[in-house]
């Protein structure tokens, strides 16, 4: 295998971490684990404080994040234009359209160089625009900083916020008071986000998690109380579930949400009587999954029950209990994926997916009467923002697609009034009719058809020579939107071909297309990347050398499973926080994610059967002696769903075993956790330096 890639003359050795085997037997089988040590006994704690972490390791990351920088020494300049024209395309004072509710509009805005918003509120009816709060000011003197979300009280009084400030995702919430400005001495320490006021705004509904970073509770806490003195609500003792609160647009019900990959339960509780016992919904039945929102006493539920695989919408008497009373009113039809939905006073609104491509429905109430929301730009992306109010005939969506920014749009579901609010601004410029939009289907090895979306200037020869970045993920039903993302363009801008591949594991062509890519269809996953990747050659958008494949997370799990099974066919691989452990994840349910995500991968501990078929794709287990293709891996040391150890022990295992010269680069992010750097501008650090790489090795970096 040949690389283009052209590191400096002079490297230090890339770090080989000491082998303290480690033997684990299950349902017979043996095996041996060199780098299980990399794994801190002590990570529940790392994740609160970094500095208990074990000196053994730490020596081992920082020896990585040097050989790394050794490695791309030269690109600087490179990365410094790169995020340069990056922010050129980000409107620095940008702000959000201000979302109405009651007497205000709320909404988000920036101010030029901020990388953190403010949450601002102005009079429905016009007057002086009001700063609830500056994050930009709270982020001040802290390496990390995430916004869990702010919830304005019902009576415009108060604001719930919370924050990450270590990037483990266990976030501090607090009150302010917005006729004063200051918050609350109230604190509520180890939350799953924000909180969800009750119906008289004098408390609010919140999840804690436990030591094993699940939300395991839920919470009300009464204003000026102390937090250690608030009422448990509701606790979950199956370690297997997921759990989260909301509430129903009609602000009713809050709904208390427990769920794992493929089986939901919900409790409602009254908004006005937040010491009311939660009352079951329809109890958990395995397979089974729903939610639910309510309009004028009736409950509607989408569910795929009774076979339901696309979903459909059900009513039910608020009263009722269990699913005796469900009655179809939006019936299932095979192909049409109906991924959301929102009841205002007179309307049902959803979000569906036809051929891969989303489209809203409006439903009147009082007769049935039905229309469509849709576009015509063979892939785009389409999303239902919805409304504070629920007595309104307006809602809100965005449009945008691979070539066209990001379009706000006000719509009136009664007369049909489509108002556009807002167009994303970039602000360097951009001429949609240079580039290219298409959607392509590659055939897959069993007789399917992969869809994927493609981006690329005009002028760009598609006659093989065109470098490729192929991006993929392909896990728990999610789909990669081909929406505007002016990052891209600066691949674009330099001859690339940006390609989506919808893959089987995503919900792209309906849940049976998620169906196909899960638990023992997981091959699936991985063969469709591969016939997309041949696709793109046999079509000459672009050639094997020349494509740079790219995930996160379950989609960096893709990367090293590719790279496994099919290294000619890549130029280069970049795995960003890539679960490529998993086997010894799923394994260990001790892991905040793990019990949850056996209805995904199957629970090796228990069934033999679930267990070869894990160790027969997980990445880790399955590097060989062969050559790959040169590999960038991005971590974060407090990261919660993907634990910085599993990248470190693939890129050791990689090392270890791989017969060819190209590098093997480990960047981990001492000060943050899964989503990378927290601010809008230092991200771009991050991307520009990943593009970096992609550049060097197409030999384009000059």
């Amino acid at each position: 295998m040949t690389t283009r890639f052209d590191p400096p003359a002079e490297l230090p050795k890339p770090p080989l971490p000491d082998k303290r085997p480690l033997t684990d037997t299950r349902h017979g089988r043996e095996r041996l684990d060199e780098y299980a040590w990399l794994r801190a006994h002590n990570w529940q704690e790392v994740f609160k404080d970094t500095a208990v972490l074990d000196p053994d390791i730490r020596a081992h990351l920082e020896a990585e994040n040097a050989y790394q920088k050794a490695v791309m020494t030269g690109t600087e300049a490179l990365r410094e234009a790169l995020v340069k024209e990056m922010r050129g395309r980000i409107k620095e004072d940008d702000s959000s359209v201000p979302a109405p509710d009651g007497p205000f509009a709320y909404g988000i805005a920036y101010e030029a160089g901020a990388e953190y918003p403010r949450f601002v509120r102005v009079p429905r009816e016009g007057g002086e625009t009001a700063v609830l709060l500056d994050a930009e000011k709270e982020a001040a003197d802290r390496a990390y900083f995430s916004l869990g979300g702010a919830s304005h009280s019902g009576d415009h009084r108060w604001l719930a916020w919370a924050y990450d400030d270590r990037g483990s995702e266990f976030y501090t919430l607090r009150i302010r008071d917005l006729e004063s400005g200051e918050d609350l001495p109230d604190i509520v320490e180890d939350t799953g986000g924000g909180g969800v006021w009750s119906a008289r705004s004098n408390g609010f509904f919140y999840t804690r998690l436990d030591s094993n970073h699940r939300p395991s509770r839920v919470f009300y806490h009464r204003l000026g109380s102390d937090p250690s003195s608030d009422a448990l609500i509701y606790e979950e003792t199956d370690a297997g579930f997921f759990m989260g609160v909301g509430k129903t647009q009609s602000d009713e019900f809050v709904v208390i949400d427990i769920h794992d990959h493929e089986t939901s339960e919900c409790w409602l509780i009254p908004s006005a009587n937040p010491a009311a016992e939660p009352r079951l919904l329809a109890e958990r039945e395995t397979g089974v999954e729903y939610d639910v929102d309510e309009a004028g006493g009736t409950l509607y539920i989408r569910t795929n029950a009774d076979g339901a695989h696309d979903y459909k919408i059900v009513t039910a008497p608020v009263d009722s209990i269990g699913r005796g009373e469900w009655a179809d009113y939006v019936a299932h039809e095979d192909g049409r994926l109906i991924l959301d939905h929102m009841v205002l006073q007179n309307h049902l609104v959803w979000l569906e997916r036809r051929e891969g491509l989303p489209r809203i429905v409006v439903k009147r109430l009082s007769d049935g009467a039905e229309h469509a929301v849709a576009f015509e730009e063979e892939a785009y992306s389409l999303g239902l923002s919805g409304t504070y109010e629920f007595d309104t005939t307006v809602i809100r969506f965005s449009y945008s697609s691979l070539t066209t920014p990001s379009q706000t749009f006000d719509y009136d579901v009664e007369t049909r009034e489509r108002t556009l609010l807002k167009t994303q601004e970039v602000p360097s410029g951009h001429d949609p009719e240079a580039y290219v939009t298409r959607r392509t289907f590659a055939p897959a090895n069993d007789g399917e058809s992969v869809p994927v979306s493609l981006l690329y200037r005009r002028d760009t020869p598609l006659d093989g020579s065109a470098p490729c970045l192929l991006y993929g993920y392909g896990s728990y039903g999610i789909t990669i939107p081909a929406g505007f993302n002016t990052n891209i363009l600066s691949l674009v801008n330099r001859g690339f071909v940006y390609a989506i591949a919808h893959i089987r594991g995503g919900k792209d062509k309906g849940f049976r297309w998620y169906e196909a890519g899960r638990r023992r269809n997981k091959a699936n996953t991985f063969t469709d990347f591969i016939a997309a990747a041949d696709h793109l050659v046999a079509e000459r958008f672009t050639s094997h050398e020349r494509i740079i494949a790219e995930g996160g997370s379950a989609g960096g799990m893709l990367m090293g499973a590719v790279a496994n099974m099919s290294p000619e066919k890549f130029g280069g691989i970049v795995a960003i926080v890539p679960f490529v452990d998993v086997l010894n994840t799923m394994l260990d349910d001790t892991l905040p994610l793990t019990p949850p995500e056996w209805p995904e991968w199957g629970n090796p501990i228990l069934s033999g059967e679930d267990y070869e078929v894990i160790a027969s794709y997980s990445p880790y287990d399955n590097v060989k002696r062969q050559a790959y293709p040169p590999i960038l891996v991005l971590a974060g040391l407090t990261d919660p769903r993907v634990t910085y150890w599993e990248p470190a022990k693939w890129v050791a295992r990689l090392r270890e075993l791989k017969t060819d010269d190209n590098p093997v680069l480990l960047r981990t992010n001492m000060d943050s956790g899964h989503a990378g750097a927290s601010g809008r501008f230092s991200k771009l650090e991050e991307v520009a330096y990943v593009y970096a790489f992609a550049l060097r090795l197409m030999g384009k970096a000059a």
